[in-house]
């Protein structure tokens, strides 16, 4: 049998998740098989319509960024249940919650997956599956019939009725419907002057908001759904119930996508099995309210990708991926508490109207939008670290640095998907410390442009004097003045493996 870093890491659906984590594998040295049971891309429609900060920061940091911009501008798409959130007061470069549709995500995302070498894989179904202490057996069908896959893990990005999920024999509790919403992309021969958004009516609530030029998103809320559960919608329904809660249909037309979705809410209970994880809507699913659930499963894919790839490699020991369930199964469980309140306040009820309006004033205070933005947006996250500074287990500040490349971001440095140990002075204690890693980490000494830096959930800081940044942005190790290097040594050992020798 070949060895581990031989085999493929097989992934399981081709939607934003598992696009990301193939790109993110790929920067990491990792071959990647990517699979997807859909004929062809194009099969799901436009779906999700908003991508938040913290996503595309994380694409930033990989240079990617304006290639998603150039299609999606911001707009005021941030929202609590339909309450509006001012982003721009976020500290980010990107303060905003961007109009980029699913569809457009994925034919960007496989663009830069076909550049690092991963195709697709379309028509393949996973139907069985095998693990041992060596490895994994796939069984899928594919377009010349069954065949079984050889890979080194197989991870599910493969939705919310996910095959991987279900043979992996992981539970995946949580709270069922209690409305249903239609949604279609449509022309509107009449439409509204003005985006309704999230309005409420006697019979439901509804939405209308266009996206693209020619056409409009339009989503309906009710208690209950003439149609059966699996039932495809068609224009005549989203007609009749755009009529019954709206008064009107706005003389809608030419469908190019029409769906249906519920607010069940549940989560995987756990997010690896062996050599077998779950990421995105195989790992959960609920009300996409507020724009969550691609920015959930790409940020799911940017915390394991670089942690993969150094097992695989073997850089880094196996239980680093049990790091992967441990922050992202409780970042995912917080997101998903804010949303599940945002579900009630979006039933279909009218009584439920006194209490948005008391929240929109809320919101309106500073502090109150300022807490919402920044978790919604994904920029307050925090995984724990050991350790008590507020920079410790955030998101690193996009600051302005100088170094020896120039004027730069600290971005810039994650552009090659690498830990950085960044010193703001005398980097030689830092360097012989990390010596024994030097292979696997850039080192980087550089000035700071600003000596105070503005971070989500917590304000204004001094600028730190040194830390060590992980591939997916996150702060493992901090120093103010006199750099704790038993601690940096051990935050080195954790994220990225054994030295070579003892520094």
């Amino acid at each position: 049998m070949s060895t581990e870093s031989q085999r493929p890491i097989i992934v399981a659906g081709a939607g934003p998740t598992g696009l990301t984590l193939a790109t993110e594998l790929r920067r990491g040295g990792a071959e990647v098989l990517l699979l997807d049971r859909r004929a062809n891309r194009d099969v799901d429609g436009s779906r999700a319509a908003g991508m938040q900060p913290r996503t595309v920061e994380m694409l930033d940091q990989r240079g990617i960024a304006e290639r998603f911009l150039a299609v999606g501008p911001p707009r005021d798409l941030g929202n609590f249940a339909g309450i509006r959130l001012d982003y721009t007061r976020l500290p980010s470069r990107h303060p905003g919650a961007y109009n980029i549709m699913q569809s457009e995500t994925e034919e960007l995302l496989e663009a830069v997956a076909a550049e690092l070498g991963v195709q697709v894989r379309w028509s393949t179904e996973v139907t069985g599956l095998r693990q041992d202490a060596d490895g994994v057996e796939v069984t899928v069908d594919g377009p010349d019939g069954p065949e079984t896959l050889c890979g080194s893990y197989l991870v599910g990005c493969d939705g919310g009725r996910s095959t991987v999920r279900k043979l992996s024999g992981v539970g995946f509790p949580g709270t069922a419907a209690r409305m249903v919403c239609l949604i279609g992309d449509v022309a509107l021969a009449e439409p509204p002057r003005q985006p309704m958004f999230l309005e409420r009516f006697e019979g439901g609530l509804f939405t209308v908001i266009q996206f693209r030029p020619g056409w409009y998103r339009v989503v309906t809320t009710e208690r209950e759904r003439a149609a059966g559960p699996g039932d495809p919608v068609t224009l005549d329904e989203l007609r009749a119930s755009t009529l019954r809660v709206a008064g009107t249909d706005f003389g809608m037309h030419s469908p190019t996508w029409l769906s249906h979705f519920n607010d069940a809410n549940r989560q995987a209970d756990r997010y690896r099995v062996g050599r077998v994880l779950l990421a995105g809507d195989a790992a959960h699913i609920h009300l996409p309210a507020g724009g969550q659930g691609m920015n959930m499963g790409m940020q799911d894919a940017f915390n394991l990708g670089w942690k993969l790839a150094a097992v695989v490699r073997g850089d880094a020991p196996d239980a680093l991926l049990d790091t992967y369930h441990d922050e992202r199964h409780a970042a995912d469980a917080e997101t998903l508490k804010l949303i599940r309140a945002q579900s009630t306040l979006v039933q279909p009820d009218p009584m439920l109207g006194d209490l948005v309006d008391v929240l929109t004033d809320l919101v309106g205070f500073g502090d109150v939008n300022t807490y919402f933005s920044a978790k919604l947006s994904g920029l307050d996250l925090r995984y724990p670290m050991p350790g008590d500074h507020p920079l410790l287990g955030r998101r690193v500040p996009d600051a302005d640095i100088s170094s020896t490349a120039g004027d730069e971001r600290i971005f810039d440095l994650l552009v090659t998907a690498r830990p950085v140990l960044l010193g703001f002075s005398n980097t030689a204690q830092l360097t012989a410390v990390a010596t024994g890693w030097a292979d696997r980490i850039d080192i980087v000494t550089a000035d700071r442009a600003i000596e105070s830096w503005d971070v989500p959930g917590v304000g204004t800081i001094p600028a730190p004097s040194a830390l060590l940044i992980r591939p997916d942005g996150y702060v493992a190790w901090v120093s103010d003045s006199d750099p704790d290097l038993a601690a940096l040594q051990r935050a080195l050992g954790r994220w990225c493996g054994r030295a070579l020798h003892h520094a």
